[in-house]
């Protein structure tokens, strides 16, 4: 798969970003608070791998201009859809995803979002809190099939909307078209973290 994709995925441990790369046999780019890069090593390693640098005072708005530019410049984002890598201690660990991932969709409906999930081994890898890695942990990692957001919203089992429909919407006052948009950002976001889920997702 050649050009820009959206690699999609659960998150357990702070190696999680570095092993989906490995997994994908691609560059990918995923967003990162600014915490990551502050100290050495983890600075150098952030950028020397293409990571992008997120500032929360600034809010969502930031960190989706960011993702915008990787996708545009024909680049790989990652992201992971909870938002942050889970805190539980035991399972089930996979948090409800925010609704942020799927707007990101929408405004690429052509671009390939990739579904790669980590079931087992990442804790363990590098255990929270651990300054080093176990590199003989055993991680079982699983990609999944690429969808677009232009066909989950035509398939009968996911947005279920046809031409008919698109030009209802195209006659609706703004905050109209945000409402009817918002309720299908949340079923796709519910779909792909139930996708993740069957694939494996603890």
């Amino acid at each position: 798969m050649n050009g820009p994709a959206i690699f999609c995925g659960n998150h357990l441990g702070n190696l999680d970003p570095f092993l989906k790369i490995l997994a994908a046999q691609r560059p990918i780019h995923f967003m990162a608070k600014e915490g990551h890069f502050e100290k050495q090593p983890n600075r150098f390693v952030m950028i020397s791998t293409g990571q992008i640098q997120t500032y929360r005072k600034r809010g969502g708005l930031d960190a989706l201009a960011r993702a915008v530019d990787v996708i545009e410049s024909g680049h790989c984002l990652g992201i992971f859809p909870e938002g942050t890598r889970s805190r539980s201690k035991q399972g089930p660990f996979l948090q409800p995803g925010k609704t942020g991932f799927a707007r990101l969709s929408a405004r690429f409906p052509t671009v390939p979002i990739v579904p790669i999930v980590i079931s087992a081994g990442s804790r363990e890898f590098m255990k929270p809190g651990s300054k080093f890695p176990k590199p003989w942990k055993r991680i079982e990692l699983t990609v999944g099939e690429p969808i677009t957001f232009a066909k989950w919203i035509c398939d009968k089992d996911g947005g279920n909307k046809d031409e008919e429909w698109v030009e209802e919407m195209s006659d609706l006052d703004d905050d109209s078209k945000r409402y009817n948009m918002k309720e299908l950002y949340r079923r796709f976001t519910n779909q792909m973290m139930e996708t993740l889920k069957v694939m494996g997702a603890p």
